[in-house]
């Protein structure tokens, strides 16, 4: 062997030790944030209990739900997911219902059992839309074009409380915080979205940041660490591509997606015997879904059983007929679509496993 096979030999030696150790530093890494995850939930978990036992005692009470009302609520919340599955279809047209549909459903499950679950949740749709034949760039800018028209939808009906309550419309006084807080990020959603839309000096900014972090990491580590500079303004226009001339259907089923949840929440309180005033009962299942975006527990549990009642009796409705709605409420909206993430897997697993199986 020469010298400069030698070399070569060595610097291959060096390479694959310097991808052993990163692989293993990733996998330790993930197992850490993972386990600081799970203890954060269930501190959460546990310092949020009584509000959750508050909430599921009133179980013995559902004997006394209007039960028209209960299916009501089933059907309406299957309406909202398959608004989700719409815009899922409007921003990636050549993905059928039923990749939408169950893609969905399984991410949906996954984000609500495991701690942090949101990142997951988004990871294993990625997954499977790769699966079933969408490219990488594909799906995520699919992914980026849904959460952010999704969370803007959110924080606009907020925001609509607020201008009603401009226009005269009473809100109560312990609800008025989140109109505000809502409208005013709803307002930065859409600043950053128009700016991030039509310039690259932001997306520029943002990425030398990043590569300043990381170049800072590396130099500890004695890695190379560099991070594209372009990957914004490339994913940035992924995601206008992907809504296209689409977007005024996008904003439709974006806005029914919480329209449709929101009435679940209605039919819940008409369920109990409750006469809710809606307009109030809207800004208090806007100030809910925030807080179900918290990441401390899988799908908010804890914060949205606790925030939810509470809301509900500063917009007028009773403290046991608030706890026994928000029951029902989660019921339908929380725990029926984990079986159905299940077997929306299995369906899945079923039609694509042949195709994995030829890829091998």
């Amino acid at each position: 062997m020469t010298d400069a096979d030698e070399r070569a030999e060595a610097r291959r030696l060096l390479a694959e030790e310097i991808e052993q150790s990163a692989e293993a530093d990733n996998r330790i890494g993930s197992l850490l944030r993972r386990g600081i995850a799970l203890v954060v939930s269930v501190i959460a978990l546990y310092v949020l209990a009584p509000q959750i036992l508050d909430v599921v005692s009133s179980a013995e009470r559902l004997r006394t739900f209007r039960w028209r009302w209960f299916v009501l609520m089933v059907g309406l919340e299957a309406a909202s997911f398959t608004c989700t599955w719409w815009l899922t279809r409007i921003t990636l047209p050549r993905v059928g219902w039923f990749v939408a549909g169950t893609s969905q459903l399984v991410s949906n499950a996954v984000s609500r059992v495991v701690p942090g679950g949101a990142a997951v949740g988004g990871a294993t749709l990625y997954r499977m839309l790769a699966v079933s034949g969408v490219s990488a760039g594909e799906a995520a800018a699919t992914l980026a074009a849904t959460s952010i028209l999704t969370t803007g939808a959110l924080f606009a009906i907020p925001a609509l409380a607020a201008v009603l309550a401009l226009a005269g419309a009473p809100i109560p006084e312990g609800l008025t915080p989140v109109a505000a807080t809502g409208a005013v990020f709803f307002v930065l959603l859409l600043v950053v979205g128009i700016i991030g839309t039509v310039t690259d000096r932001p997306l520029d900014l943002v990425a030398t940041g990043i590569n300043r972090v990381r170049r800072a990491i590396a130099r500890r580590r004695g890695r190379p660490a560099d991070f594209d500079s372009g990957y914004f303004r490339r994913e940035r226009d992924r995601m206008v591509e992907a809504i296209g001339s689409g977007w005024r259907l996008a904003i439709v089923a974006s806005a029914g997606k919480w329209a449709f949840d929101y009435l679940v929440l209605v039919a819940a309180l008409y369920g109990v015997g409750a006469d809710p005033r809606l307009s109030v009962v809207l800004l208090a299942y806007a100030g809910a879904s925030v807080l179900s975006m918290v990441p401390l527990t899988p799908g908010g549990l804890g914060f949205v059983e606790a925030g939810l009642a509470a809301l509900l009796v500063v917009a007028g409705i009773s403290l046991q007929d608030a706890l026994l709605a928000t029951l029902a409420y989660r019921l339908v909206s929380f725990w029926m679509p984990l079986p159905a993430g299940l077997v929306a897997w299995i369906l899945f697993s079923r039609r694509y496993a042949p195709d994995q199986t030829r890829s091998k």
